[in-house]
């Protein structure tokens, strides 16, 4: 990874690191945080013996028993040689036995409340790893049962699973899935079918090793790019499949990806996916339901101290996101959204992951050393995404105008509501953590067990925008847009976006748009030149900023606003150009992913009285 400009600048608890002062103790963390993720779980069982769902772990979000929730037979199983505590040994084997019941014939699981079937990869992993945990544990007719349940699972996978039939990420999974069943099994067919899917995976990594397959279908495959199900998901199937199998090509690839990947942990260690095709489940800690990313980091823990930084800066932050009760929710402010529990996807999902991190980690502490996001005063285009990212003295922001699009699917596509156009789709502020942070354009509940309600939310992401008789137009529905990183050797940096305003057909309404980025130590500018060439709409600049605990924002005069945080302030200063409003609507401003709840700012522009253009300017600046 090059970065155009480096200075060296710490943060935080890590300002001691470069002189080795700092150990991280990981096995301790992914052990205690694993321990208090079990017991919502055990809390959630159904225990009663007599019940014929004995052993399910009920969700009260959903009012569904998930199939995939008894994954957490891994680290119960865990949990359990930790503590040699009975209950969590009882309670892996009893969730096992249940899962072993939903078994289809044909050797499947599906994931209720939905068919779907290819989450069989899942949990049949986390059987066989509890298989290891619990060798001496089993009587003979579990064992029994185990083993059969095992072998068929791993035969439906050798049979139907590819990329012609599911997402990228089921695809690198299984091919773990299969390299263990052939290491628990002794049949060498899974150990092939697990060579000859890793190296069709890897075949469709790009050139900087992000990996096309997580959207739409073509005419049989899948293309379309997720950072989240990649570093949750992904990358750490294909390097335990790598570790099992002793595949050095395969090994090679998640080394190199993972590499690239590390730009997106922020300092404060949230995982920033706003730009992904799947960041409708982004919730800033990882996603709602991928695994987590401290599984990967471990794999390669050894090779790179950087590695150890994330996953613990990322494990930090994941602690911030849990609610009253124990569970993990859907972001940082999911108590205030929501009146009722999460669903339970996120914290099964990142228990198994931490089961997987704390027994892969092979040292009790690493050093510590600064990641990338520590580092100020560079700019890094990843062209083959078109997606920029910048960290200046108090700010490190993401622009996205990643091209793909869902070719089948359309503009319907669940898939084509994420930001773009040159929008700021992550922007995060020293002192304050996450200032904006991106949501898709329209809510919609394309899997209503994985999206809860939300009635008339708004969107949060940073736009320009209007409304007419003709329709709802904006940047964020512009997937052609042009990005240009116009000074790019030192701060201040300057980026470019040009597109135009269009619907959710992605047909322009008859306004184009070009945004000026100047990204300076202190402040963030936006110099926003509207062309009319076919209508002349009056056209909103929305600037939503995230309330973060005991922030408050304000408008002080016709061209400024103020935001006042704990630790940080800052100004939102016009050039008078525009209407100044704030807070209309603001009850609307929040939505379940990331749980966010924001302060809408806008700009009104009324279109010009002479002449086809018109130019605002405005700023967010650190309050000194």
């Amino acid at each position: 990874m090059k970065y155009l400009r480096i200075t060296a600048v710490m943060i935080g608890n890590f300002a001691c690191t470069l002189a080795g002062a700092q150990s991280l103790p990981l096995k301790e963390a992914y052990a205690g945080l694993l321990l208090e993720l079990a017991e919502p779980l055990l809390h959630l069982q159904v225990a009663e013996k007599t019940h014929p769902d004995c052993g399910a772990i009920a969700c009260k979000h959903c009012d569904v028993l998930h199939t995939r929730a008894s994954e957490a037979v891994y680290p119960l199983a865990v949990a359990y040689q930790l503590t040699k505590d009975r209950k969590y040994r009882n309670a892996a084997i009893s969730t096992a036995a249940w899962l072993i019941r939903q078994q289809q014939p044909d050797g499947s699981w599906k994931e209720t409340p939905e068919e779907w079937t290819g989450t069989t990869t899942d949990q049949l992993l986390m059987l066989m790893l509890a298989r290891e945990e619990l060798a001496d544990e089993l009587d003979r007719q579990d064992q029994e049962s185990w083993d059969e349940a095992i072998r068929k699972a791993a035969d439906y996978l050798f049979r139907v699973m590819s990329p012609e039939f599911a997402s990228i990420n089921y695809v690198a999974t299984t091919t773990a899935t299969l390299a263990k069943a052939a290491e628990l099994t002794g049949d060498s067919r899974y150990r092939e079918r697990a060579r000859e899917l890793a190296r069709r995976t890897v075949s469709k990594m790009d050139e900087k090793g992000f990996i096309n397959g997580e959207g739409g279908r073509g005419i049989r495959y899948k293309l379309g790019i997720d950072l989240g199900y990649e570093m949750e998901m992904s990358l750490w199937g294909l390097g335990l499949y790598a570790r099992i199998t002793g595949d050095t090509l395969v090994n090679n690839r998640v080394r190199n990806a993972l590499q690239t990947h590390l730009s997106f942990v922020y300092p404060d260690g949230s995982l920033d996916n706003s730009w992904g095709i799947r960041s409708n489940k982004w919730t800033l800690y990882g996603g709602a339901t991928s695994d987590g990313c401290q599984v990967l980091f471990s794999l390669y823990s050894a090779e790179d101290k950087r590695y150890a930084a994330a996953s613990y800066r990322n494990l930090e932050f994941l602690k911030k996101n849990r609610v009253p009760g124990g569970l993990i929710g859907y972001g940082p402010h999911h108590a205030r959204v929501f009146s009722t529990p999460p669903c339970i996807y996120p914290t099964f999902t990142k228990a198994k992951n931490l089961a997987l991190a704390y027994r892969l980690e092979t040292a009790a502490t690493r050093q510590a050393a600064p990641l990338p996001a520590d580092s100020t005063g560079w700019l890094l285009y990843h062209d083959n995404l078109d997606v920029v990212q910048v960290r200046t003295g108090h700010f490190m922001a993401t622009l996205t105008g990643y091209r793909y699009k869902d070719q089948r699917g359309g503009s319907r596509s669940k898939y084509m509501f994420r930001p773009n156009g040159g929008a700021v789709s992550y922007l995060w502020a020293e002192g304050y953590g996450a200032l904006q942070a991106s949501s898709v354009t329209e809510y919609s509940r394309p899997e209503p067990m994985s999206f809860p309600e939300a009635p008339g939310v708004k969107c949060l992401t940073p736009r320009i925008s209007y409304t007419d008789s003709l329709g709802y137009f904006t940047n964020l529905f512009e997937f052609d847009a042009r990005l240009e990183v116009v000074k790019k050797d030192r701060v201040p940096f300057e980026v470019k976006a040009v597109g135009e305003l269009k619907n959710r057909d992605w047909i322009n309404g008859g306004v184009g748009y070009a945004i000026s980025y100047t990204f300076a130590d202190t402040y963030i500018e936006k110099r926003i030149t509207l062309t009319y060439h076919d209508s002349f709409p009056v056209v909103t600049i929305t600037e939503p900023i995230v309330l973060a605990d005991g922030a408050g924002v304000t408008r002080e005069d016709t061209r400024t606003v103020s935001i006042r945080g704990k630790d940080a302030g800052f100004v939102l200063e016009t050039d008078g150009t525009a209407e100044l409003v704030v807070g209309r609507d603001a009850k609307d401003y929040w939505t379940p992913y990331p749980a966010l709840q924001t302060m809408p700012v806008e700009l009104e522009i009324a279109p010009p009285t002479d002449g086809f253009t018109k130019t605002v300017v405005y700023r967010i600046a650190l309050r000194r």
